[in-house]
């Protein structure tokens, strides 16, 4: 059946102005797509946003102070200002409320089209639990653990017995590595459980925990996915994200260089599954770990759009952006599976105004002298900065991000390398010396590393003469 065969009548409009509820990088990314489909963008902004250069000759609504809880993270000023500046839809980008289901829900009530899934299957997928069980019907490898919310200490202790050591207690509302602890026998298990339940409920407000084996030396892949309204759901590969920091991503590439090709479309096809079965709406990105028997185990479902999304884009020749506005605005999709090709490989790094020499200690100020790299078609530079950008020091240290591709993973590299090399950032320190490092090491270009390690950083120390 063809997308276009699954609706009968005649396709919907698309938005007219759409609501912005993000900063940065994002809100350019956004509004370049909205210019592309004759959408008038209407940019949310901060206090310490207002008169960035990244506005100019935009509309723009100012939703607070400095400070993302009075301004980026007020669901209820969002809307009203969505809804005051005669906006139809929202789109709340990456980070921020992009995964809040009460914050969808409240654009829902006050006619506002949420750019992302219904707030339902929001809720579902961000809760760990009720997602694994949905994923687990669908067809997806889990990681063994327990079957839902830890009862107590005793209980975690059970399961732990079961499936192995070591293992990892979870915080089911959890992120970013908070809430987690490893217990790698039996004697550490009640402590784990303790001082992970104590931050989860400081951290989240919830308490409650599951536990899963702990897979070491795993490697993080991730599957980009989009659905429509109408059951149909396509994936753009997959993104090799091992290279972190902290939980932190770094580099992204695509296709992972040691997934098994077998392996890789066994779990595309099952993604896409999953997606259609739970009635996912818009883009989407499912995480697994690979661990050491090649098999992709399922982790958790990430209801937005990914930092990362741009090497999908590159490989694919799509716009993630304006196909997640046209499913939104009630389109089919407007592609098959089958015409989705994805070509090359493709390297992201994400450059931060941090001190990777000083325990990446972040480095706010103003950019003085800013050039990108030009005239290059296999590098994209994704950034809202310029000469002169002062960086607020109340947000996330994104600067820009680079991709680059090639028809290997050594030219993508080598790309790179070139791309960073011309990328020029004065005024304050950035992650680009980290970046060259890892480029350029021997682990980095053979895969030796896993979630637990950085390739070629810190640098070694060079040898002496004597």
């Amino acid at each position: 059946m063809s997308p276009s065969s699954r609706i009968a009548h005649a396709p919907p409009r698309l938005f007219h102005r759409l609501f912005i509820a993000n900063r940065g990088e994002v809100a350019v990314r956004i509004a370049k797509a909205c210019d592309a489909l004759g959408i008038t963008p209407v940019f949310a902004v901060s206090t310490a946003d207002r008169g960035a250069a990244y506005t100019d000759g935009r509309e723009v609504v100012c939703v607070g102070p400095g400070r993302s809880s009075q301004s980026y993270l007020d669901a209820k000023s969002l809307v009203q200002a969505a809804v005051q500046s005669g906006c139809t839809a929202v789109h709340p980008g990456w980070g921020f409320l992009a995964e809040n289901p009460i914050f969808a829900s409240l654009c829902e009530v006050h006619g506002l089209t949420f750019i992302g899934p219904p707030a339902h299957v929001m809720h579902l997928m961000g809760k760990k639990t009720p997602a694994k069980s949905a994923m687990g019907r669908a067809g997806l490898a889990l990681i063994p653990g327990s079957d839902g919310i830890l009862a107590d200490a005793a209980d975690a202790q059970a399961v732990a017995d079961r499936v192995g050591y070591p293992v990892l207690l979870k915080a089911e509302s959890g992120g970013g590595g908070r809430g987690m602890r490893i217990a790698r026998g039996p004697d550490e298990v009640v402590p784990a459980y303790n001082d992970a339940q104590a931050e989860a409920r400081a951290a989240f407000g919830d308490p409650r925990l599951y536990l899963e084996r702990l897979i070491e030396g795993g490697r993080h892949v991730e599957i980009q996915i989009l659905g429509d309204r109408y059951g149909g759901a396509v994936h753009f590969g997959e993104r090799d994200c091992t290279v972190q920091r902290n939980h932190q991503k770094l580099i992204e590439e695509s296709p992972s260089p040691v997934l098994d090709p077998a392996e890789r479309e066994r779990s595309l096809a099952a993604a896409v599954r999953a997606a259609a079965s739970i009635g996912y709406v818009g883009a989407g990105t499912m995480e697994f770990l690979l661990d050491d028997t090649g098999v992709l185990r399922f982790m958790e479902m990430n209801t937005r759009l990914q930092v990362e999304h741009c090497v999908s884009e590159v490989r694919s020749g799509r716009d993630l952006v304006t196909e997640q506005i046209m499913v939104a605005a009630g389109h089919p999709l407007r592609m098959r599976q089958e015409e989705i090709v994805l070509r090359d490989h493709a390297i992201e790094c994400r450059i931060n105004a941090e001190d990777p020499a000083d325990n990446f200690r972040p480095s706010p100020g103003t950019i003085s002298r800013w050039e990108v790299p030009k005239d290059d078609p296999n590098v994209r530079v994704d950034s809202h900065v310029t000469s002169g950008y002062e960086i607020p020091p109340h947000y996330d240290s994104l600067i820009c991000k680079v991709i680059a591709s090639g028809p290997n993973r050594d030219a993508a590299c080598e790309t790179m390398i070139r791309a960073l090399g011309e990328l020029v950032c004065e005024g304050v320190s950035t992650t680009i010396p980290m970046h060259l490092s890892i480029l350029g090491s021997a682990d980095f270009r053979a895969h030796r590393y896993d979630t637990r390690t950085i390739p070629g950083w810190p640098p070694k120390p060079a040898k002496s003469a004597d």
